[in-house]
């Protein structure tokens, strides 16, 4: 079967090989180093929310806020029946009678 190293020399496949694990040992040690900030940030989070009720309140109802602005968002999208109709009115101009009821 080939494959694009068939026409390299033993030495080049060898120096590539090396060359993929070093990158992906590089790859690992990145991605545990992030996984080990990312901790470090989440555990001085949870001791700020501790020491601090009103912040944690204070996130809090900004993510309520957000996550319902977005359902709002969402609902509007999806129920808005003029939205429907627009839409059907364009995809009606490129394929004619695709849309009809």
């Amino acid at each position: 079967m080939y494959n694009e190293y068939d026409d390299l020399s033993f030495e080049e496949q060898l120096h590539l090989t090396e060359s993929l694990i070093r990158e992906r040992h590089n790859q690992q040690m990145f991605l545990r180093r992030n996984a080990q900030l990312l901790q470090q940030e989440l555990s001085f989070e949870a001791e700020l929310l501790e020491e601090n009720p009103e912040l944690a309140q204070t996130i809090y109802s900004l993510n309520m806020q957000e996550i319902q602005s977005n359902q709002r968002g969402l609902q509007n999208v999806l129920g808005s029946e003029e939205s429907a109709s627009k839409e059907q009115s364009v995809w009606s101009k490129f394929f004619p009678g695709l849309g009809r009821r």
